[in-house]
């Protein structure tokens, strides 16, 4: 069994970086086409309770997400369990990962929304490249800062 060590520092700044790049992807890059596909009117005041509410929440799920895939890393990284890894480069372990969770638990999920809670194809294409490349920048800083 391999020994998982938690880097709470590295799980924060994966979580602070993931929060910025939430907020740049969804109101900056895609605030009209998100807001629209939601269901948003768009220039709706959102009240600052429910935006605290709201904020508060995804900082929580930023850091199970940190958490979760920092231990993803830790099991899958070839090392803890003794294997030569000198021709796996940094990169090749952050896709490896990272398509696999985002295969196997983001993209279903969403494929449920569409065919389930009638979301769009544009809003599921927003909603999983988000995702896909906030996987990406959270798995870069949880190997690179390791």
């Amino acid at each position: 069994m391999p020994e998982i060590q938690i880097d709470i520092i590295t799980i924060l700044i994966a979580v602070v970086a993931n929060f910025f790049f939430g907020y740049l992807w969804f109101s900056v890059l895609f605030k009209k086409a998100w807001a629209k596909e939601m269901g948003f009117e768009a220039n709706e005041e959102v009240p600052k309770k429910v935006l605290c509410k709201s904020l508060s929440l995804s900082l929580i799920g930023y850091f199970l997400l940190a958490f979760a895939l920092s231990q993803q890393i830790a099991v899958y990284n070839p090392e803890t369990w003794g294997l030569d890894v000198s021709n796996l480069s940094s990169i090749e372990r952050v896709i490896e990962v990272v398509l696999c969770v985002w295969l196997g638990f983001f993209v279903p999920t969403l494929l449920n929304n569409v065919a389930w809670a009638k979301h769009s194809w544009k809003l599921f294409a927003i909603n999983a490249s988000y995702h896909l490349l906030a996987l990406s920048l959270v798995a870069k800083i949880l190997i690179y800062l390791d």
